[in-house]
């Protein structure tokens, strides 16, 4: 099975190699630039299936080149990881705010490498569909039915804790900003904060499937990818 093309712009060829090995051996196809205008003159011949993008590139930065892909119509859609040693909330935050999908932090291991480029080319390609039914070590969410159960057991969420667990729970392995999960699931004028408040009381009803939602320090939050 052929997952798709990456583009990974980054201007250290330990890392470009380490990487290719990786996600060759999972049935990518690799491609690479090693700055910022290079990445993008790579985009504009052949598009990428996904970038992964570090930030801290010769010419522009990480930032920069997520932000001319988002200008540009043709590219807006291609789904952007950044992969940085900044693990800093500012640039983290930034990141996604530029429209990024994710982030991996350096060092980081194969395995984490391959669950979140898979977790975010599914919702690329289409799985991001909302699906009505969610499954996953005993949580059963079913969008029709308005019903959340735990091993069986009715949750009774509110209407903003079920919208905030099914915004997380429909797209696994993608970190929402508290700011994305505010405009997404809350839809009010509240202090971002609020969705901590949220998420623990959430936590709090799910028991013993509570560990599904991560928590993304100084960024938001993910449910755990099942694969």
């Amino acid at each position: 099975m052929t997952w798709g093309t990456i583009l990974v712009i980054d201007d250290d060829p330990d890392i470009v190699e380490l990487t290719r090995d990786v996600l060759e051996a999972h049935g990518f196809e690799v491609r690479d630039a090693s700055d910022g205008k290079g990445g993008l003159e790579q985009i504009a011949q052949q598009p990428p299936d996904m970038v992964l993008l570090d930030l801290m590139l010769p010419d522009l930065s990480g930032f920069e080149v997520c932000r001319i892909m988002q200008h540009e119509p043709r590219w807006r859609q291609i789904p952007v990881i950044i992969v940085t040693g900044r693990n800093t909330e500012s640039d983290l935050v930034l990141g996604l705010g530029l429209g990024a999908d994710d982030y991996i932090v350096k060092p980081y291991g194969s395995g984490e490498l391959v669950a979140r480029v898979k977790a975010v080319l599914r919702r690329a390609q289409g799985e991001h569909v909302p699906p009505s039914r969610i499954c996953q070590q005993g949580l059963v969410l079913d969008v029709q039915r308005h019903q959340v159960k735990v091993e069986g057991q009715p949750v009774p969420l509110t209407a903003t804790e079920f919208r905030l667990l099914y915004e997380l729970a429909s797209c696994p392995g993608v970190v929402r900003t508290r700011a994305q999960l505010v405009r997404r699931a809350i839809a009010q004028q509240v202090v971002e904060r609020t969705v901590d408040v949220h998420v623990r009381a959430i936590r709090r009803k799910l028991r013993s499937c509570a560990h599904l939602i991560e928590t993304v320090r100084g960024i938001g939050y993910r449910f755990k990818d099942a694969t």
